[in-house]
């Protein structure tokens, strides 16, 4: 059984949603037949390298929001990140475009370390206060998590990878993505935004079910809306906070 996830590294919700998912996954009698992969999705595509000023005040003026009103708002992630184990420190974060970072993502997917990469750019951006748009940063990330360093310079320094990621983000527009993070299981089933353990482990259910119809599993949940795509409709079971 296959798992998609479109999310961005700079997504607060997709870093908890990647969280509860891996719980549910852990609970999940078939983990070991799950494949993971995780697919391109820039929240801002044409937000500079390295971008001036705080989150707060990026919020504010995303949201049309007061600097109290987005302090607020961005304290209660910090509180949802602390329920999955993640410190944030949004008074540390470096904003910056993330597309060549979701290259990267693709690299790495190449030498089977994927979900290292994406796991190290997102503590990196959320909890280190690395600037996620910065070449050398990411050279350097790249190379904790064993990609041959002067390997992923080249790459960056080119475009390699670059027709992938737009690749998942046109596809994501076909399905009729439109926020992130977004669980795909199978082609079949998609999860909206960061959804408790508790229904992520139901999809997968659901999902393994379609798989072996003839193996009795846990009761799938029932599609609550269809979403328009290819032939094969994807079926919400679950809906964005």
């Amino acid at each position: 059984m296959k798992v998609e996830i479109w999310s961005d590294v700079v997504c607060p919700w997709c870093y908890i949603g990647k969280r509860r998912f891996e719980t549910a996954l852990g609970r999940f009698d078939h983990r070991g037949e799950v494949e993971v992969e995780y697919r391109s999705f820039e929240l801002n595509p044409n937000a500079s390298n390295q971008a001036d000023g705080t989150l707060e005040e990026a919020l504010a003026r995303k949201y049309g929001l007061s600097l109290e009103q987005a302090r607020a708002m961005n304290a209660r992630v910090v509180d949802a990140a602390a329920g999955e184990g993640l410190s944030y420190r949004f008074d540390i974060a470096r904003r910056g475009n993330t597309f060549d970072a979701h290259r990267l993502i693709h690299l790495a997917a190449a030498s089977g370390l994927q979900a290292a990469m994406k796991e190290r750019l997102m503590a990196a951006y959320f909890m280190e206060g690395r600037a996620i748009g910065d070449r050398d940063t990411l050279v350097e990330l790249a190379a904790e998590v064993g990609i041959d360093p002067g390997r992923a310079r080249t790459t960056l320094a080119s475009d390699e990878f670059a027709a992938d990621v737009r690749a998942d983000e046109r596809e994501a527009a076909e399905l009729g993505i439109t926020g992130v993070p977004f669980f795909v299981i199978n082609r079949r089933y998609g999860v909206s935004g960061a959804q408790p353990p508790e229904v992520m482990l139901k999809a997968l259910a659901a999902g393994w079910d379609d798989a072996t119809p003839s193996q009795p599993h846990m009761k799938a949940p029932q599609p609550v809306a269809s979403r328009r795509g290819r032939d094969q409709l994807l079926t919400a079971v679950a809906r964005t906070r």
